[in-house]
């Protein structure tokens, strides 16, 4: 059964550019190591909310933008194979990891589909 993966973050707005580039080197990572498809999102229509919101969330800030993404695996087994070569992948890890936002606001889990398509 498939297994998706989901994040979100705050991305300095003027940093969209360096963001897509850091998004395109992991997500060649992550194809390597099993991955199916992944969709990269920059938030267009993400509105405060009352209570909680996807801002709140990650703890965006003015000069931010809200990005998600969805990594779809064949198999948690798959998935979790993938993301422990990941943790140690030269190309991502240590001072190789490049991201343009601060990784500590990112909120991600993984999630087992109900209903898939």
């Amino acid at each position: 059964m498939a297994y998706y993966d989901l994040a979100i973050v705050a991305v300095p707005t003027d940093q969209r550019t360096a963001y897509v580039a850091w998004a395109e080197n992991m997500n060649t990572v992550l194809v390597e190591y099993g991955a199916l498809a992944i969709t990269d999102c920059w938030g267009d229509d993400v509105p405060d909310g009352t209570i909680n919101s996807l801002n709140s969330a990650v703890l965006k800030e003015e000069h931010e933008t809200v990005a998600a993404g969805w990594i779809k695996w064949p198999s948690k087994a798959v998935r979790d194979e993938g993301m422990q070569k990941l943790s140690t992948d030269p190309r991502i890890a240590g001072d190789n990891n490049h991201a343009p936002f601060d990784g500590k606001r990112m909120i991600f889990g993984g999630f087992e589909p109900f209903r898939d398509g």
